[in-house]
Formats: structure tokens, C-alpha cells, sequence
């Protein structure tokens, strides 16, 4: 997208708003696929919880892709978006037995991260096929916070308890269908990621009816010009050629899954907010803006670098600033980021705001959550509404006192 396109965006829709490149997600899903052609049985579940609007869970699903989900509400989204429920895989943790035989009986693909819940599930429902969560005790991502794969992750099945794990499949009689990992977020290195391939592959062997191996995701991508990113081509060819070897010594194609969120939407996505103030202390020369981290918390929550671009006035004298929002925290954007000159009223333009952005978007302070614009085919279009305050106080009981 031009900056032009945006600039119009930010006039018809004001701001804050966030805006996501169609083009962007597709040319992003392309790419995955090409790195992989050489595989045989491909599948893509988008990750919900980058991104949720019906919208785009609409537009990915045109693209080819299912969906992996979390909660139920994830699952109903996905449904009322069109999926079928074959092309949904529900990976929640530390829900109840409840939820999961919920979702079960909607049809979708059940994968279960705990030995606790697997036994009573299997014992309930031994005709259900379902997929394991390993944890192969590999530390990976570009964050503590997104590392879900170390020894004292919360997540998945200790591959030292492998053992006890087959116990419980013999005993409740259930089929496996599908062994699945995550080891985290933004993985620069692929040799972690083949390291972490081959445990999963060391893991499935001890199945005898799998149907597909799910490697996760966690490809990092670029947030600034010259950051790293995933070599994506390199791995498909390094683990697709492990894969297919794997498949000749299983002795059937399995079909070899993803489930990309941040991959496919991150830099889709702008985020684009006015300027309030400029404020000038003994220091510090302050750019305030329309937002803060109630619409935008990734910069606070994980110490993320995004891009900032004043898209009003792009190629002025570059100045340092401290990009901070309104609200009554500290909520800094960026400490002394240089941008072109900035001038109370210009519009900023947070980039690779797709994912994990408007997904963690609160009320605080009272505020509103801000709209979200799809840009397709050259077109804006509004896929959610700015919130009134009707939405704040929607669901809130107002008693007589």
C-alpha cells in the first residue's frame, strides 16, 4: 500500500484505525506454500489469535487455508466464517474437559496438551480421533514470553512422559491421528527449528496411524528495514526433504502442517494514528498520540521494535522522538525514534501492526476500540466499526442506588 492509500484511509475513517494489505496476506501465503511445494500432502491452518475479524478469516479461507484455534469462541468464528470443521484444529490449553467435548461435537480436530485431560477424553470418547501436543524441551523465540517450548513450559506433553502417554492411548483405546508442536515465536534460526523436526519425528514413529505431522510456526518476521527474518525458502527445503525421507520410513504420505499467524498477517497490517501534541521537556522531544497501549500493547508487552512513519510528512529532516499514547501510564510507543519531522495533526504509521495488535486491544481508560479497514483490490473497505460509547456500557447493569 501507498502512503497515499493510507492517508485517505486515515481521512474517511479518522484515527486510530488499523488497516490490513490483502495482497500482503496473500503474497505472505504464496510464499509458504512455494517453500514447501515439493511436499506432497500440505496443510496451512492459519493461527486465529494473530488476527480474528470474520472478514479475514473469510478472505484466508478463499486463499486455501484452514484455521487453528484456541477457545471455542475461535471455533465459532472459524464456522461462521464458512470453514468446514475438517479444516479446524482446536490446540487450547488449560481448559476444561467441558469445553474441549464442546467442541468435539462440532467436528473439528481435537488436539490435547495434557495427560490429565487425554485420559478422561479418550476414556469418554475412544472413537474420536484426536492429536497429541508434544513438548520437546527446546528453548526458541524471540521473547521469554513467546517461548512455549523450554522444560518448564506450560505447554504440550514432556517428551519424558512419553511412556506414560502410550499407557493411557492403550488403555482408553483412542486413536491418534496427528502429533503437533510449538516451540515459540519469532525463530530466526532454522537449525533450532530442524533440531525441534527431528524430536517430533522421533515421537511420531511411535504411532502407528497418523495422518499428519504438525511442525507449529513461529517464523519471524522483519519489523524494521534491515531486521532479520525467517529464511522461509531455506527450511522448505532443509525439512521438506527430511519430511518426505520420514514419510518413505513410515511407510505412508502423511500430510505436513502449519499453523502461521503472525507469517501471514503482520505486515499486512498499519496502524495509523494522529498526532495530539508535541511536547518539548529539558530532554526529550515527545510526539503524543491519538492511542496508546489499549489499542496497541505489543511495544510495551514484549519490547517489539515496529516501524514508525510519519506519513504526512515523509521526507522531511529527520528529529528523534518518543512516540508515547494518551493513556494514564506510562505507554511508550518508541524512545527517541528517528522520524521525519513531526507536527501536531500528521499521521503516524505504526507498521507490521497485523498481528497480536487489535487481537489485544482493551477499554482501558474507558476508550474506544478502534475500526479496522481490509484494503482489496485497491479498495477500503470498513470490516469493523469504531466503538461508541452504547459499546462500553452494552453489557454493564446500572442499578438504582
Amino acid at each position: 500500500m501507498k502512503n497515499s492509500d493510507l492517508l485517505k484511509i486515515a481521512k474517511n475513517f479518522e484515527t486510530p484505525t488499523y488497516v490490513y494489505d490483502a495482497s500482503k496476506i496473500q503474497s505472505q501465503y504464496l510464499r509458504l506454500t512455494n517453500s514447501f511445494k515439493t511436499v506432497k500432502n500440505l496443510r496451512i491452518n492459519y493461527a486465529v489469535k494473530a488476527l480474528s475479524n470474520i472478514s479475514v478469516l473469510k478472505y484466508i479461507k478463499k486463499l486455501g487455508a484452514g484455521i487453528d484455534t484456541v477457545s471455542i469462541q475461535e471455533v465459532i468464528l472459524g464456522l461462521k466464517s464458512g470453514f468446514n470443521p475438517e479444516k479446524i484444529i482446536y490446540t487450547p490449553n488449560g481448559v476444561s474437559i467441558q469445553e474441549i467435548e464442546k467442541v468435539a461435537e462440532m467436528g473439528v480436530n481435537i488436539n490435547i496438551d495434557n495427560l490429565s485431560i487425554l485420559e478422561q477424553f479418550g476414556s469418554q470418547n475412544p472413537d474420536i480421533p484426536i492429536c497429541i501436543r508434544i513438548n520437546p524441551h527446546v528453548m526458541a523465540g524471540g521473547n521469554n514470553k513467546i517461548s512455549v517450548g523450554h522444560i518448564d513450559s506450560k505447554f504440550g506433553i514432556s517428551i519424558h512422559q512419553i511412556p506414560l502417554l502410550l499407557r493411557i492411548i492403550q488403555n482408553t483405546n483412542i486413536k491418534v491421528n496427528g502429533i503437533h508442536m510449538h516451540t515459540g515465536s519469532d525463530i530466526l534460526d532454522i537449525e533450532v527449528f530442524i533440531h525441534a523436526a527431528e524430536i517430533l519425528f522421533e515421537t511420531a514413529s511411535k504411532f502407528k496411524d497418523l495422518e499428519f505431522i504438525d511442525f507449529g510456526s513461529g517464523f519471524k518476521v522483519p519489523y524494521f528495514p534491515g531486521d532479520n527474518e525467517t529464511n522461509i525458502e531455506e527450511l522448505g527445503k532443509k525439512l521438506s526433504k527430511r519430511f518426505n525421507e520420514f514419510c518413505l520410513e513410515y511407510g505412508k504420505d502423511l500430510t505436513l502442517a502449519f499453523e502461521p499467524g503472525k507469517f501471514l498477517v503482520s505486515e499486512a497490517g498499519s496502524f495509523l494514528c494522529s498526532v495530539n501534541s508535541i511536547k518539548q521537556t529539558t530532554s526529550t522531544v515527545f510526539a503524543q498520540v491519538d492511542s496508546g497501549f489499549n489499542h496497541f500493547v505489543r511495544p510495551m508487552m514484549y519490547g517489539s521494535n515496529h516501524d514508525i512513519i510519519n506519513i504526512s510528512n515523509p521526507n522531511d529532516k529527520e528529529r528523534f522522538y518518543s512516540v508515547v499514547g494518551y493513556i494514564c501510564e506510562t505507554d511508550t510507543f518508541a524512545n527517541n525514534k528517528r522520524i521525519s519531522t513531526i507536527r501536531e495533526g500528521d499521521v503516524l504509521c505504526f507498521k507490521n501492526a497485523g498481528a497480536y495488535c487489535f487481537t489485544m486491544a482493551s477499554n482501558y481508560n474507558s476508550r474506544y476500540k478502534p475500526s479496522e479497514i481490509l484494503f482489496l483490490n485497491n479498495k477500503s473497505i470498513e470490516i469493523r466499526k469504531r466503538e461508541t460509547i452504547e459499546d462500553i456500557l452494552k453489557n454493564q447493569i446500572e442499578i438504582n442506588i
